[in-house]
């Protein structure tokens, strides 16, 4: 069991060097930065290899005997399939501009979480395994042998990265650390070492259509229910349609969405604002999940889990596709998804029903994202919004890594933002939009076990958080990511208390004058507006913009 840690002790950091080369110091496996390892049986539901039992703290890992000729075969064969990985192998010159980019790092103090150095971990063995100078001249080249300290050293390391791409948005040579954490993991999982938090999502996933092993039925009635809180605080009935087949959009959010606090309200946003525009839309019991776990574990495993979205628009008869609020989700969507399993020739360019907005940047996915397609209706005047009932929060915007590093959408929620608020305050600049922090739990680290590990690397988003509370007493942070709504309030709670976290679309159903409506003197937590029961009686006030 790992030591809970005060914020005091958390930050005394050691930034000093060490005095030996990285090769010398040995890596020791510590609680609270590890997460526990896969459950055989969730391996072998999806028929990946050696499902078996093991742990990070014994020194027999259960390793097929044959282990370093299938990592060698498994590297040799992804340098010959993936261009960007073997020039990211050759190219990088350590000149450290990464080094202090990384959140981990930052939050650690750890010499092998700088980027630089944790890709280094697998380009030493490229360096010793496969380069004529790292054969010969071995270390004095840069390079070393496989073994197995080399392969936990590897296990422990890619697991203390979210692929957040920070790092390659500061490299002079465009090098994209994630992709070689992306090649790291899929080379362990090679010997069935997954950790557990990203094995068992895949696992459900792939039996039940989302992350949290939801039965269809289950799925339905989790919406259902908060269809009878909106009933609750709106005064509005809402009887959403699951499995519609030829409705024009199919809707497909992460599960996360469903299931869990915060992101409830923001699935009750969804609600609202597809039932204020008389929206023709659909849920998928069976393409119940947005998010990807598969993309944290081979980009094989990504392709198998996103098929499901395509195959479900095709089967109801869809015109186009509309996703919710998720950050990993819109990274494959927005750069794997046509190549994975596409291109959808029976799905139409998307075109917003109400304003005919033709989305052409989604000419090849058929599939745009909910803040675009809600800054689209703001924008054309298509909803009745009372801002001020989110005055009693003083908002700020994360900039979810994926959506923005990976998409590009900075605008978007910025604009939804400041038309269902009053109150809203950007963090320091050089800690959003492209140089966004991430939240520290990404790429399937947000379990419970590895809380050290979560609480330092989100200690710089926090840091900045801390900075716009104290100056401007802001109390909520708003995000568009299923994976940051979940973790982001830990994170809180510990570096900055009096923050809490939302979704941008629970702020835009806070706002929305639903027609029907009874006096709303609580916001969608039924959390009461101070000062607004009186208000209420009020003129409403329509954002005609």
């Amino acid at each position: 069991m790992a030591k809970e840690l005060t914020p005091q002790e958390m930050l005394r950091i050691d930034l000093t060097p060490p005095n030996k080369d990285w090769m010398d110091i040995p890596t020791v496996i510590k609680p609270g930065i590890y997460c526990y390892p896969a459950k055989p049986e969730k391996v072998e539901i999806v028929g990946m290899p050696n499902p078996h039992v093991w742990s990070p703290l014994d020194d027999d890992w259960g390793l097929p005997e044959d282990w370093k000729e299938t990592f060698l075969e498994g590297m040799r064969e992804r340098l010959n399939k993936h261009r960007s990985f073997k020039i990211f192998m050759d190219i990088c010159v350590r000149c450290g501009a990464c080094a202090d980019k990384c959140h981990f790092f930052l939050g650690s103090g750890d010499p092998k979480n700088m980027p630089v150095a944790r890709a280094e971990l697998i380009r030493s063995v490229y360096r010793g395994e496969f380069t004529k100078a790292g054969k010969i001249l071995g270390r004095l080249a840069g390079g070393r042998k496989i073994t197995e300290d080399v392969l936990k050293e590897i296990w422990y390391y890619m697991f203390q990265c979210t692929e957040c791409r920070r790092c390659s948005l500061f490299c002079p040579y465009g090098i994209d650390t994630a992709e070689v954490t992306i090649i790291g993991r899929e080379l362990i999982n090679l010997f069935g070492l997954n950790i557990n938090w990203i094995q068992e999502p895949v696992a459900n996933c792939y039996e039940t259509g989302n992350h949290l092993g939801l039965l269809p039925h289950t799925f339905k009635q989790n919406i259902e229910f908060m269809c009878m809180d909106i009933e609750d605080f709106v005064g509005v009935t809402i009887e959403p349609p699951f499995n519609k087949k030829g409705a024009e959009i199919l809707f497909v959010t992460p599960s996360g969405d469903v299931f869990a606090d915060p992101g409830i309200y923001t699935l009750m946003g969804y609600l609202l604002l597809f039932e204020h525009i008389g929206l023709d839309y659909t849920w998928s019991t069976y393409a119940s999940e947005g998010g990807n776990f598969g993309f944290f574990t081979s980009l094989d495993m990504a392709q198998r889990l996103n098929a499901k979205i395509y195959a479900e628009a095709k089967r109801l008869g869809v015109k186009w596709i509309l996703g919710g609020e998720c950050g990993h989700m819109w990274r494959v969507v927005h750069q794997y998804m046509n190549t994975f399993n596409g291109p959808p020739e029976f799905l139409e360019e998307p075109v917003n029903p109400l304003t005919g907005t033709k989305f052409e940047n989604a000419k090849s996915a058929k599939m745009i994202h909910i803040s675009e397609f809600t800054a689209d209706l703001i924008k054309h005047g298509k909803l009745k919004l009372n801002p001020k009932r989110n005055d009693h929060l003083k908002v700020t915007y994360h900039d979810s890594c994926n959506p923005s590093r990976g998409m590009g959408m900075f605008e978007e929620p910025r604009y939804i933002i400041n038309n269902v608020c009053n109150n809203f305050y950007e963090m320091p600049e050089n800690t959003i939009r492209e140089q966004t922090f991430c939240c520290g739990s990404g790429a399937g680290l947000n379990a419970g076990e590895n809380m050290e590990l979560r609480l330092r690397g989100g200690l710089p988003r926090a840091n900045a958080v801390k900075y716009v509370h104290e100056r401007f007493g802001v109390n909520m942070l708003s995000c568009v990511c299923a994976i940051d709504r979940a973790v982001l309030p830990a994170s809180m709670e510990y570096w900055v208390p009096d923050v809490n976290v939302c979704g941008v679309s629970e702020l835009v159903g806070n706002a929305l004058i639903m027609e029907g409506e009874h006096d709303r003197p609580t916001d969608l937590r039924g959390e009461e507006i101070p000062g607004f029961a009186k208000a209420e009686g009020e003129e409403e006030v329509t954002e005609d913009v």
